[in-house]
């Protein structure tokens, strides 16, 4: 415990007693507003104590007792699933949002779903697609990843794409056709309409969430080619790159399909009008 007396007014940061690695540690700051008024707080691991003047000369610390830290989740959870079985096969609002995107429309056993009251962080309360993500190699659920849509576009709600909170999604891919239509060959993409997309001329696919995940790809056991839809920005070149150096080096053979800027979706229509 601090003895707060001992500091003026103002503002003061020294080493917290419940986190500090050394005295130079310093990740708990004070704040002495006045004469027996102080708090203190570690912007670390939440230690906070405060002093209140009972008189001139009598002062008692109350410690705050600390919040235990919120569980995080290796596998979906409980409540994680309950959502997945909650959600639809494609129809109505999700199907004319995949159709005006003029994406291919996935297979009803695959890992794609949509919900049509999902509450999103805004409060807003609406459609979105929703995605199970499951580990690369074992199949295993990880998290759900969610999109807000109209039936034409996103829906003006920000973010309008995320992941289930406290879930870990590396390692994870959406399987937008399953496991049985995967036999020698494998169309990979980072974003779901741009998976949908590749699928016009390539299947099966799957959409791999984000760039990390998708330059983490192994090579899958039985899977002799992969198709990569590349997306035209930094991270997406990048994780192209190191996932097609990864399926060569492993002897299998690997096709990429790139367009001149953002992802294959955006010049869809130059393809299937």
């Amino acid at each position: 415990m601090i003895d707060l007396r001992n500091y003026d007014l103002g503002e003061h940061r020294i080493a917290c007693p419940c986190c500090a690695r050394n005295p130079k540690d310093r990740t708990l700051g004070i704040s002495v507003r006045s004469i027996g008024n102080a708090v203190a707080h570690c912007f670390r691991c939440e230690y906070t104590q405060s002093l209140k003047e009972r008189s001139q000369k009598l002062y008692t610390p109350t410690i705050k007792p600390q919040s235990k830290p919120r569980q995080r989740y290796t596998t979906l959870s409980d409540w994680g699933r309950s959502l997945w079985l909650e959600c639809h096969p494609m129809s109505g609002i999700a199907l004319d949002y995949l159709k005006n995107r003029k994406c291919a429309i996935p297979p009803s056993d695959g890992d794609l779903r949509w919900h049509p009251n999902l509450r999103h962080p805004s409060g807003v309360v609406g459609a979105a697609l929703v995605g199970l993500v499951t580990d690369f190699v074992t199949g295993e659920p990880l998290s759900l990843h969610r999109t807000w849509i109209t039936s034409i576009s996103k829906a003006n709600v920000e973010p309008n794409r995320m992941l289930l909170g406290r879930h870990a999604a590396q390692g994870g891919v959406i399987r937008l056709f399953p496991d049985e239509c995967v036999t020698t060959g494998l169309g990979i993409a980072e974003g779901i309409e741009t998976a949908l997309s590749l699928a016009h001329e390539y299947t099966p696919v799957w959409a791999a969430v984000s760039a990390g995940n998708m330059a983490s790809l192994p090579a899958l056991d039985g899977v002799e080619s992969l198709m990569i839809a590349v997306d035209q920005d930094d991270a997406g070149r990048s994780a192209a790159q190191v996932l097609a150096h990864r399926w060569i080096g492993d002897g299998r053979e690997v096709f990429v399909m790139q367009v001149p800027n953002g992802d294959l979706n955006d010049h869809i229509e130059v393809f299937h009008d």
